[in-house]
């Protein structure tokens, strides 16, 4: 046989091979078709893509997918199952299934749709944070050594600390509310929000408010940017995406490495009796001490945790909520009305005040409504079960998205409407339709803190600002794993004159 007849002979064994595999692979995807067609779903745009070329024409128009899953809900729900070449995610729009579903701990995270967290480009991130740990015991003993530097109790000594950040930024608006200058409130707002996050939790000055140099904001949008490429097939091996790799790799390894120095200089203080902050880290490692769990990695995990979605999340909110003020001027009237009332000349917000400032929960409400920090969260359902009476495959993906519910006629009259009187005091609660913290055991250790920030933040802004927004402003979503204004937020401002404020 000669050279050229063997090379002929292992190319048609390799196609052979090939073929074998595919047909294979064919029949595994018809399978997996028998086995969920009988729950309501779209047609599927292809065989083998199933219903991803929808969300891939989405994401090229830069459409919000959750929209489509909306007209999904109304049209096939409460139930709607969607397919990706032989993976399978069923979604939950009923607050039946929410509650069965979130309310229990039998209901995993599911480790594929988490597990994308876990590192960035190879690089770690959120690792076994609380966000993405799938083990519940592993969790459950985290959370415990979390909780109390969570709580409200301990939150009200940092009013001080909310107060003072926010009077930075207000002072650096003042400068810019001629009713002319452009303000990028957005850039300011993540800025902000990662200085308070920094001091409240990690006892770190970073004052990235007044430099635009700094790098950490820098950082953080590239690992945001990187939650979004590492989505894309093959991104990181094309050439020209290398640099950009690399920069959000060096990102990632420059929060680490912040963190692992804050984290041994705080536990050395702590070893030789030294005065330490009585800030959210100090009471980690003491009751982590007490616990017996000195895990550096897993520490550092919640460090980027805390980090990147503490800040990105609370710093969305509050566009959000300036982003809908902006054409809401009867809401925005009344909401001034009430913090003027309320706080007064003070320069503080106390903690009494949160409470007197229902109108402004209510528009936080509302806003969190329209406008979830993250769309949803995602379950495992391991065994085989019944949801709204139709039966779900063991080992199946569960999607609940507080963003669909949320906008749902069925459970929100007008939901497109801008409406804070439907989280009135009289209003009936929505129940397991609103969920924008998640809900159950594993809801978002950080809502009080997030909830406290933005109405201290809210309030002196309100108190201060009149502002416009610069057109355009199309209102649209940009998901980048959490949601903020498609366009950005820019503002021109102007000083309300009619308050003397007290000095500091």
């Amino acid at each position: 046989m000669s050279a050229l007849e063997a090379i002929w002979g292992l190319l048609r064994l390799s196609l052979a091979v090939a073929l074998l595999a595919f047909g294979l692979y064919c029949c595994y995807i018809k399978y997996v078709h028998l086995k969920y067609d009988h729950i309501p779903g779209a047609p599927r745009a292809s065989f083998f893509f199933g219903h991803l070329p929808y969300l891939w024409k989405l994401l090229k128009n830069k459409e919000l997918i959750h929209d489509l899953f909306l007209n999904w809900a109304e049209e096939y729900g409460p139930i709607v199952r969607f397919n990706a070449y032989h993976r399978m995610l069923v979604m939950v729009f009923s607050p039946e299934g929410v509650k069965e579903c979130l309310m229990l701990q039998q209901f995993p995270k599911d480790p594929f749709v988490y597990g994308h967290l876990y590192n960035i480009f190879d690089v770690r991130f959120f690792g076994k944070g609380l966000v993405t740990d799938p083990d519940y015991n592993h969790w459950h003993k985290q959370r415990k050594i979390m909780d109390p530097a969570f709580s409200r109790t301990y939150l009200i000594d940092f009013m001080g600390t909310f107060n003072d950040k926010a009077e930075e930024l207000m002072k650096v608006l003042e400068e810019k509310a001629d009713g002319e200058t452009e303000v990028d409130m957005m850039n300011l707002l993540k800025r902000v929000t990662l200085d308070i996050i920094a001091k409240v939790a990690f006892g770190l000055e970073m004052n990235t408010l007044y430099d635009d140099l700094a790098p950490f904001p820098h950082a953080m949008n590239m690992v945001a940017q990187g939650i979004v490429d590492q989505r894309k097939p093959l991104f990181k091996y094309m050439p020209g995406n290398r640099k950009v790799v690399t920069e959000i790799r060096e990102s990632l390894r420059l929060l680490r490495r912040t963190g692992k120095e804050c984290i041994e200089q705080r536990r050395k203080a702590i070893r030789n009796g030294e005065e330490t902050p009585l800030d959210i880290l100090t009471q980690i490692l003491k009751n982590a001490a007490q616990e017996g769990d000195c895990d550096d990695e897993n520490m550092l995990d919640h460090f980027i945790t805390f980090f990147f979605a503490g800040h990105d999340t609370t710093a969305g909110e509050l566009s959000f909520t300036i982003m809908e003020l902006g054409r809401q001027p009867e809401i925005m009237a009344k909401l001034q009305a009430e913090v003027d009332e309320v706080v007064g000349v003070k320069r503080d917000v106390s903690y009494e005040d949160l409470g007197k400032l229902q109108y402004l929960s209510q528009v936080l409400k509302e806003v969190l409504r329209l406008y979830p920090p993250v769309p949803g969260t995602a379950r495992r359902m391991e065994k085989e079960g019944i949801i709204e009476g139709i039966k779900i495959p063991a080992n199946t993906t569960l999607l609940f998205e507080t963003y669909v519910m949320g906008r749902m006629e069925r459970f929100f009259k007008d939901p497109l409407i801008f409406d804070p009187d439907r989280f009135g005091k009289e209003q009936p609660k929505p129940y397991y339709s609103y969920f924008p913290f998640s809900l159950g055991p594993r809801s978002c250790i950080g809502q009080t803190f997030a909830q406290m920030e933005t109405k201290v933040m809210m309030a002196k802004f309100l108190r201060r600002f009149e502002f416009q927004l610069v057109p355009p402003q199309s209102f649209k979503i940009l998901d980048t794993g959490t949601f903020r204004p498609l366009d950005g937020l820019v503002c021109r401002l102007k000083s309300r004159n009619h308050l003397a404020f007290e000095e500091d």
